[in-house]
């Protein structure tokens, strides 16, 4: 669909409907594109005027045009790398189907060589299916997991942020790792199951995820384990690319947790054109979380923010990098939120949360930032984040105004009236997930206790302050539809319980607005993020209407196709 030689490529798609998701514009019957944007939208008669007699026709058949969705935190690299390489047994149903999978992982790899699973269930939460949904109704031991190979270490993983939680290792793992009859039944926050003769069973419970773990102990094994093989992580991202194109996703925000290595393989794809989405990225300031990440002096601080500096690039169609990311603490399931007052640990330990990255080096990052004119992506979750950010970027604003700058508020589990009114004040946009509010709403109110749920992704309480506000995956689950849905709903997964209060509900259209125009606005790229003429051809073909289908319909919409810039990535063979 690309022009080719200076040939003038020209598509008109007709016989359905087109949400130009501008805010403004009504909905129209046909759209025209011209190589990589759109030329026009309208009715079918103007349309075709436009298009001219030789143009390409794509009948929709009754199907909805929209522009391609932007995920603002999706961790599309870390899942693919994670994820990908793994054996994938979280759709099990027996013990017989993960030795199945697990030994046909194993004939692929050295013997010797790790062979590691994904959970159980539907990852990250495990709350609509887990390893409790096997037949035998919970995880399989070591003598399970020997069958299926004896000549390889194995582990079936247990992915955060749920805490406490359950891993497994067969036989060779646990010799690999030093885990006898002699080890201790319970070291820090980790127990060692055993069995009626002393002897380890594989199965670890507690704070055992692979990373988030927050356990000395397990982390110390975890630094034996290849979590993240580099070699695989690139095929593994493209992978995981080809599934958000088939999503519908066409542009994400890859903020988080990105070191040089993991942008650095963004750049090998956009060098070997291999990108299927636009990504922007920012470098974080200082990573924690994984086991083999360490904390930084204030030398090394520094030169990661210069670092950041130094890699701004928002001139290219594909791959951008602008800001850096500060974030000083971590979710609530390990007990990491940062919090003013006490609040339930994952063990009944009452916490205020961890703090990874010190005081100091807000302060320092706000100051640098402002001075060299880098954006900062700030990660405010609990209160306690808000409470000592807000000050000091005020402050910082009465010496070096920042207001207008459209610095990030990312994740913001937690935002009183007050603190959208203050980060409104400072010119802010936020990203942030329906992810936090569905899966951790009953965690939270647990945890910390119902006064909790008046300030838990307060959508509408959001817009009112007049922060503009994009939406991301994250943890899942990963169907944007369905987020879209929630963002009506507020609804708690298992419970059902809807947390749709005044500060919280939004509408229909101001929810899909924060998956295209304002998404695009919050990550500072023009011509994406509506079909306005002029934009680029960035859009998707559904099976139904998203903006006037029943809410309960919403998570079964199907995307048919997905253009990027005027390239088909994900065609269903339908249209």
């Amino acid at each position: 669909m690309n022009s080719e030689k200076g040939v003038v490529q020209t598509t008109i798609y007709r016989g359905g409907t087109v949400l130009v998701m501008d805010g403004a514009t009504p909905a129209a019957t046909a759209m025209v594109t011209r190589n990589r944007g759109v030329a026009g939208v309208g009715d079918e008669d103007e349309m075709r005027a436009l298009a001219g007699p030789h143009a390409e026709v794509v009948d929709l058949g009754g199907a909805t045009v929209m522009p391609g969705l932007i995920d603002t935190h999706p961790h599309v690299l870390h899942f693919g790398a994670l994820t990908y390489p793994l054996a994938d047994i979280s759709e099990a149903r027996c013990y017989d189907d993960i030795v199945a999978r697990l030994r046909e992982k194993a004939a692929e790899k050295p013997a010797g060589q790790w062979v590691m699973a994904t959970p159980v269930g539907e990852g990250h939460y495990f709350l609509r299916s887990s390893w409790r949904d096997l037949a035998e109704g919970e995880l399989p031991d070591r003598h399970v997991l020997d069958a299926a190979t004896s000549d390889h270490p194995v582990l079936i993983q247990a992915w955060a942020p749920t805490t406490p939680n359950v891993c497994v290792f067969n036989t060779a793992a646990l010799a690999t790792l030093g885990i006898t009859r002699d080890t201790p039944e319970r070291t820090s926050n980790v127990w060692v199951e055993k069995d009626e003769r002393g002897e380890p069973t594989g199965r670890l419970r507690g704070s055992v995820n692979n990373y988030y773990s927050g356990d000395p102990y397990m982390d110390d094994l975890l630094r034996n384990i290849p979590l993240f093989e580099p070699e695989e992580a690139v095929a593994g991202t493209r992978k995981a690319m080809g599934e958000y194109n088939r999503m519908g996703v066409t542009t994400v925000y890859e903020g988080h947790a990105m070191g040089p290595a993991e942008i650095g393989i963004y750049q090998m794809l956009r060098q070997e054109d291999a990108l299927t989405l636009r990504v922007l990225t920012a470098l974080e300031a200082e990573l924690y979380g994984f086991s083999w990440n360490q904390a930084l002096s204030m030398e090394e601080f520094e030169e990661n923010l210069a670092l950041a500096a130094s890699m701004t690039s928002v001139a290219d169609e594909q791959l951008r990098h602008n800001g850096v990311t500060l974030s000083r603490g971590g979710p609530c399931g390990p007990g990491f939120l940062r919090m003013n007052e006490p609040y339930k640990g994952p063990y009944g330990d009452m916490t205020t949360g961890v703090t990874f990255v010190s005081e100091e080096k807000e302060e320092f990052a706000l100051e640098y930032c402002a001075t060299h004119d880098l954006r900062l992506n700030f990660i405010g979750a609990g209160y306690r984040d808000h409470d000592e950010f807000l000050p000091h970027a005020e402050a910082l604003d009465k010496r070096i105004p920042i207001a207008g700058r459209h610095w990030i508020l990312q994740h913001n589990y937690l935002c009183t009236k007050e603190q959208a009114r203050r980060y409104a004040a400072l010119g802010f946009d936020v990203t942030t997930s329906m992810s936090f509010s569905w899966a951790k709403g009953e965690l939270m109110r647990e945890r910390i206790g119902n006064h909790a749920l008046s300030d838990l992704i307060p959508l509408r309480r959001l817009l009112d302050a007049g922060l503009v506000v994009g939406c991301g995956t994250d943890w899942g689950p990963k169907n944007v539809f369905e987020h879209v849905g929630l963002a009506e709903t507020h609804e708690f997964c298992v419970s059902g319980h809807r947390n749709d209060t005044a500060a919280h509900a939004v509408g229909r259209e101001e929810a899909l607005l924060m998956w295209t125009r304002d998404a695009a606005r919050v990550l500072g790229w023009s011509g994406i993020g509506t079909l306005t003429p002029g934009s680029a051809a960035d859009f998707i073909v559904l099976d139904r209407n998203p903006m006037t289908c029943d809410l309960d319909a919403l998570p079964a919409t199907q995307v048919m196709r997905t253009v990027l810039g005027g390239s088909v990535v994900h065609d269903s063979g339908e249209l």
